[in-house]
């Protein structure tokens, strides 16, 4: 029986995001109206969101020797994430630096110790379900295909990485916002894709889902009015998804699930500001109308 429930491999970051009202010109400064500090990286925000529901969570990533590096293991230690496949390296803990005015958003990174992650496979072996997101291609190659031999799924949050056709057609849960599924695809027609099961999120809310059996569904009727940060908003889209496969949803009851994270995530600055218990994300979900199968656990 797997030790872990999820077990997820990504960055580590330390995200500095600003709210302003305008870019600064060459060589200009200006004053932010709001300015947010807080741990980040898109897996570990997913895992995050997981770890809260309950589920028995473990993580593979890199931090530094700095007190960045110590935030994320205490934090992690905190909200009972393994922490057994973090390296500590002799490298700055990665950082994020966003600027966010509107709609528009603009990002420096930093990757540091991330660059230095390694995957144990026999830290894998004990999951039961494997969420990557930030990895280099060579990562995902290795991992998709150690997790096919031994039973395992995997979800993929593919962002801006290549995608292989071995890798689409291998992969049990593939997510991409709408903007990357048109830039690989051409389209949004999701037959385009081969992936077993298919997550594309909608710009405005909602996503479009296709599910092993090819039974395509729009999730839609929750948007936020006002997107304050949307930082970490398809990383919480992710964790509802995952929650929801792995307690015997279908795809679509997961997909709603994951738009009404990603719904609470935009309200607030910061990619984990808005994370909650489950019993909390219940009670919301009756307060909004949301009828999802939760009384099934």
């Amino acid at each position: 029986m797997a030790e872990f429930d999820v077990v997820g491999i990504g960055n580590l970051n330390y995200d500095i995001i600003m709210l302003i009202e305008r870019f600064p010109e060459f060589h200009e400064k200006v004053n932010a109206e709001e300015a947010f500090f807080g741990l980040g990286g898109a897996a570990a925000n997913t895992i995050s969101w997981l770890a809260h529901f309950g589920l028995k969570t473990g993580y593979i990533g890199a931090v530094g020797r700095d007190e960045i590096g110590e935030a994320h293991l205490s934090y992690f230690r905190r909200i009972g994430v393994d922490t057994g496949g973090i390296k500590v390296v002799d490298a700055p803990s990665g950082v994020a630096i966003a600027m966010i005015r509107g709609e528009d958003k603009r990002i420096v990174k930093y990757p540091g110790a991330n660059r230095l992650k390694e995957v144990d496979f026999d830290y894998l072996s004990r999951a039961r379900h494997i969420h990557l997101s930030s990895n280099p291609p060579e990562t995902i190659e290795k991992v998709v295909e150690f997790a096919n031999e031994r039973g395992i799924t995997v979800s993929l949050d593919i962002g801006e990485a290549p995608l292989s056709r071995e890798i689409e057609e291998r992969v049990d849960y593939l997510m991409m916002n709408e903007d990357e599924y048109r830039r690989k695809f051409g389209s949004l027609d999701l037959s385009l894709c081969r992936a077993k099961n298919l997550v594309v999120t909608l710009n405005g809310g909602g996503a479009l889902v296709r599910d092993a059996s090819g039974n395509v569904h729009e999730v839609r009727g929750l948007s936020a009015e006002v997107v304050v940060d949307s930082t970490g908003a398809g990383d919480s889209f992710d964790a509802g998804v995952i929650y929801g496969v792995l307690r015997g949803w279908s795809l679509k009851d997961a997909a709603r699930l994951g738009m009404l994270l990603a719904y609470l995530t935009v309200q607030k600055v910061g990619a984990r500001s808005a994370v909650m218990s489950l019993k909390e994300v219940m009670a919301t979900a009756k307060k909004v109308g949301l009828d999802l199968p939760f009384e099934e656990e």
